[in-house]
């Protein structure tokens, strides 16, 4: 048995998830497979049903535009699947019925775990998005104790989502335009509190519009994440870099998912003492 996984999306030959997993498999030296599968909307029961009938097929990724609607064709959901109402990976049992969870949520905080252990008065994140990564950062940052304000072409989709995965705080959902415009708004003394802005759209990938964000509404001190991977720095990033905050780029999420991801595929932990070589790699 060759343990075989693929990463499925609608268009999906952007995808980087076969260089990761198989540089992973290349350092360990362990036999195994990951390779881009393209399933549009309509085809995605056919794939799945297809897939549990191979015996080396251990599960897959997920990516746009099928992470809510795979759900519904999961035996079960984990508790973070469900929370975030959408998956990202399947996962086959050995009694061939397929269980559906959520690695964008750990992966996602993975590279803000040293903040996130700090005691801070007040935390706040400005998440533009209103998509399956976007739901699952929502709910992941409620957990970490945020107030969220959040952004979408949609306002009442916005709404809906933190009504659905936040409801007991004081969040706040506003149009995406509403950032595209200077603000002269006077920030209080930030000290001591994690501010967040995340791009949690595709706004800003290679070949999509650009993100339209001004950052006189970002606090002093924020951090800006960018969940998009190609280009790996974004105009989005490179313009808070302008104004003097840090900036975290989509591959630190893409790898961190990833990991999470592999070791469940393929039983074993991969090899994250060399994420440095594989960030070189996934840049060039």
């Amino acid at each position: 048995m060759t343990p075989t996984a693929h990463v499925i999306g609608d268009p999906i030959a952007q995808s980087k998830s076969p260089l990761i997993h198989g540089f992973w498999l290349d350092k360990l030296g362990i036999p195994g497979v990951y390779e881009t599968r393209h399933v549009t909307p309509e085809n995605l029961s056919d794939y799945l049903l297809e897939m549990r009938e191979n015996p080396d097929w251990v599960g897959c990724n997920v990516t746009m535009p099928h992470k809510r609607a795979v759900m519904y064709e999961m035996y079960d959901v984990d508790h973070k699947a469900e929370a975030a109402g959408a998956v990202n990976t399947v996962l086959s049992q050995e009694d061939g019925t397929l269980l559906g969870t959520n690695t964008d949520i750990d992966g996602f905080l993975e590279p803000l775990r040293e903040e996130l252990k700090k005691q801070h008065y007040f935390r706040m994140a400005r998440i533009i998005g209103t998509g399956g990564a976007a739901r699952a950062i929502v709910w992941a940052l409620a957990e970490e104790g945020f107030t969220l304000v959040l952004a979408g072409r949609n306002p009442d989709k916005a709404q809906a989502i933190l009504d659905e995965l936040a409801p007991d705080g004081e969040h706040h959902v506003i149009h995406l335009d509403h950032f595209a415009e200077p603000t002269d708004f006077a920030f209080d003394d930030r000290e001591g509190c994690l501010d967040l802005v995340v791009n949690a759209s595709p706004l800003g990938m290679t070949g999509d519009p650009s993100l339209k964000f001004d950052w006189s509404h970002a606090p002093p001190g924020s951090i800006a994440y960018d969940i998009v991977t190609s280009p790996a720095d974004t105009p989005f990033l490179q313009a808070a870099r302008a104004a003097g905050h840090e900036t975290i780029n989509g591959f630190a999420m893409l790898i961190g998912q990833a990991a999470f991801a592999f070791e469940k595929f393929f039983g074993v932990a991969p090899p994250r003492e060399h994420d440095v070589e594989l960030m070189e790699m996934l840049t060039q």
